[in-house]
């Protein structure tokens, strides 16, 4: 019997999991949280994922890789469509799916409109995970537990589990981690120690920049920002002990009356997301970093196939 149980305890798993859910409901906050670094971008404008983000948690006995998707939301442009069919791909590939809704905004059209399209995934365990739950009290809390138990039943599935998480509070972040662990398959790591996330260190420089530019700007401009980081070139001639990363990267807007509010009077604003930026940049990098941004106009690029193209999506 013993030697069963040692046998039971030598298991490792790995898998990926997926965390959906509505614009702004927490999935990028909770993936940073488990991952413990900056993997994903976060604002609190809806809709700043564009790209999913692996983020990989490493546990002795399992390796859960976290992919966070874009918001599914009803498109109203071009990229608004592929960002759909970004998340409805990534669903069919995992092996777990953690459902967001967060705890201080009542169950509406949207969450239902995404519940409805899990219940249609069959055999992926599904589990609910309730965020923000800081910001709010124990019968509010309460009454979302209860009203997710039973939009599951209503569309004739059963949740895994549900589980409350407040991940700025750092309340229960683990825990979920130990919930969708055991619903993964046997196997060994998938990714090598260390790891944090398989993002090219390009794609997450230029969403570093585009979470800094999407701080402070007026309601219109969030989904008019992409960000091209064109290179990253270390600087010849320096001292091995003072190395210097020089990176230039474009930062596009739809229309050319928006560059003077990313700009600033003056250039302050530019100034501000570059500052920014460089400190989250030298973090994820280790190393200084001489950043080199200017703005430019690529008009309605979000309703344009070939410009999309050009910026990566």
């Amino acid at each position: 019997m013993s030697a069963r149980n040692q046998e039971t305890e030598a298991v490792h798993r790995a898998g990926f999991a997926c965390f959906v859910g509505r614009p702004n409901a927490g999935k990028s906050t909770l993936t940073n949280a488990l991952v413990g670094q900056k993997v994903a971008i976060t604002s609190n404008r809806p809709q700043t994922t564009r790209h999913t983000v692996r983020g990989i948690v490493h546990r002795p006995d399992a390796q859960l890789i976290l992919v966070d998707t874009p918001g599914l939301h009803k498109p109203r442009t071009l990229l608004g469509e592929r960002l759909n069919d970004v998340v409805r791909t990534t669903w069919a590939e995992v092996d777990v799916i953690g459902f967001c809704l967060p705890a201080d905004q009542k169950l509406g059209p949207g969450d239902r409109f995404i519940a409805k399209e899990l219940a249609g995934i069959k055999k992926t365990p599904k589990v609910a995970i309730i965020t923000k739950t800081d910001l709010v009290d124990s019968k509010t809390l309460a009454e979302q537990l209860i009203a997710i138990d039973q939009l599951g039943k209503e569309l004739g599935f059963e949740w895994q589990q549900i589980v409350p998480v407040s991940a700025v509070g750092d309340k229960q972040v683990q825990l979920v981690a130990d919930l969708l662990i055991p619903l993964l398959p046997e196997s060994p790591p998938l990714y090598p120690e260390g790891d944090l996330t398989d993002e090219p260190e390009q794609v997450m420089v230029a969403e570093l920049i585009r979470e800094a530019a999407l701080e402070g700007v007026r309601d219109e401009l969030p989904h008019s920002i992409a960000v091209v980081v064109e290179e990253m070139i270390p600087r010849e001639n320096r001292p091995a002990d003072r190395p210097l990363l020089d990176i230039h990267a474009n930062v596009y807007i739809e229309r050319p009356s928006q560059k003077g509010i990313i700009i600033g009077p003056k250039g302050s604003r530019l100034k501000e997301v570059g500052m920014k930026s460089r400190k989250h940049i030298e973090a994820l990098l280790g190393t200084p970093v001489f950043l080199d941004l200017h703005v430019k106009v690529a008009k309605d690029w979000q309703r344009d196939p070939k410009q999309l193209r050009k910026l990566g999506f």
